[in-house]
């Protein structure tokens, strides 16, 4: 089981790197593509406001994550553990090499539906927690687009008299902070949930004790927000390209109120433990402030995309999870 358990580890951490290098980016798309901070210097907000995230919104995500699938302990629930992870990376970088954004958060959860079935079928769904996911899917995907939209009109409407070159720079400062916002936001969902089934590895494996609460240790939390910095230094170009230019010409205040809208609903849902997509959250929120100010003015080909990436990824992954935890059992 010890060999078992590495493994798992092993991808848990690929998964956070996979998740900085095709998820992170959307964080601080809108912020490098209105030219307010330079690609490193976004990164590097990005990394400090992730680990912030992390390490100060609790653990409310990472238990609902955690608590999704009945997966027991041992080597059966290595397993379902690992074939999530490979579901993910697999997915993932698949989506990315054509510069289409993806959600983890539901490719993990799809993973370990997947993975659940092929050993307890839909018995080993935890359909209360479920439910939540649910919720984030609604969250993200309305209300994002409509906090992205309300925001823009609000701002547009309160900055209509205003010299051109001052409300620049005031949201060029704006930027910084509304970029600083969806980072931590990220953190908090994101690295919530991989921080959670990390612990959970150990648990079932043994390494750490089992309790009713999950309690993360602080070094699992700094090692996600470490492994998310790397990733979206590396490989996060084309999905920041992608979400900040491609999709819709921003201006400042666009993209100020994008990053203030999607923010508002992912901090929401992570106060009441929501699992939701950062991707779907921050897309719709940018696809709304681009509507604000005219349909036209998005790209509704990127938009199709990726509706058509999100709406297969639960399939995709379940399917994924399912056959990598039969070829797990088969290794292990």
């Amino acid at each position: 089981m010890y060999f078992a358990l590495v493994v798992v580890l092993f991808l848990v951490c690929a998964s956070v790197f996979v998740n900085g290098w095709t998820d992170a980016p959307n964080a601080i798309a809108t912020v490098i593509s209105t030219r307010v901070l330079s690609p490193r210097a976004a990164i590097l907000l990005a990394a400090v406001f992730n680990l912030a995230g992390v390490t100060l919104m609790g653990t409310a995500v990472a238990k609902t994550t955690a608590n999704i699938v009945a997966i027991g302990t041992g080597q059966d629930a290595l397993v379902t553990l690992a074939a999530a992870q490979l579901a993910i990376i697999i997915w993932a970088v698949s989506a990315w090499k054509f510069g289409i954004p993806t959600s983890e958060s539901h490719a993990l959860i799809a993973g370990l539906m997947g993975a659940g079935i092929s050993f307890k079928g839909l018995g080993a769904f935890n359909w209360d927690e479920f439910k939540k996911v649910l919720y984030g899917l609604a969250i993200a995907s309305i209300l994002g687009f409509i906090a992205g939209f309300v925001m823009t009109k609000i701002i547009k409407f309160t900055f209509r008299n205003s010299n051109r070159r001052k409300a620049n720079v005031f949201f060029s400062w704006g930027q910084i902070f509304s970029a600083s916002l969806m980072a931590f936001s990220h953190g908090a969902q994101d690295g919530q949930k991989f921080m959670g089934v990390f612990t959970l590895a150990l648990v079932v494996g043994g390494a750490l004790p089992a309790s009713e609460n999950l309690v993360i240790p602080l070094w699992i939390k700094l090692l996600i927000s470490l492994l998310m910095a790397v990733g979206t230094s590396i490989g996060g170009n084309r999905i920041i390209k992608t979400m900040g230019m491609d999709m819709v010409k921003l201006e400042k205040y666009q993209g100020f109120s994008a990053e203030i809208g999607a923010s508002a609903c992912m901090l929401g849902a992570t106060a009441f433990g929501i699992p939701l997509s950062t991707t779907n959250a921050k897309g719709t929120a940018i696809m709304g402030a681009g509507a604000a100010k005219s349909i036209s003015n998005v790209n509704w080909g990127i938009v199709k995309e990726m509706f058509t990436a999100w709406i297969l990824t639960f399939p995709a992954c379940l399917i994924l999870g399912f056959v990598m935890a039969k070829f797990f059992t088969f290794i292990f």
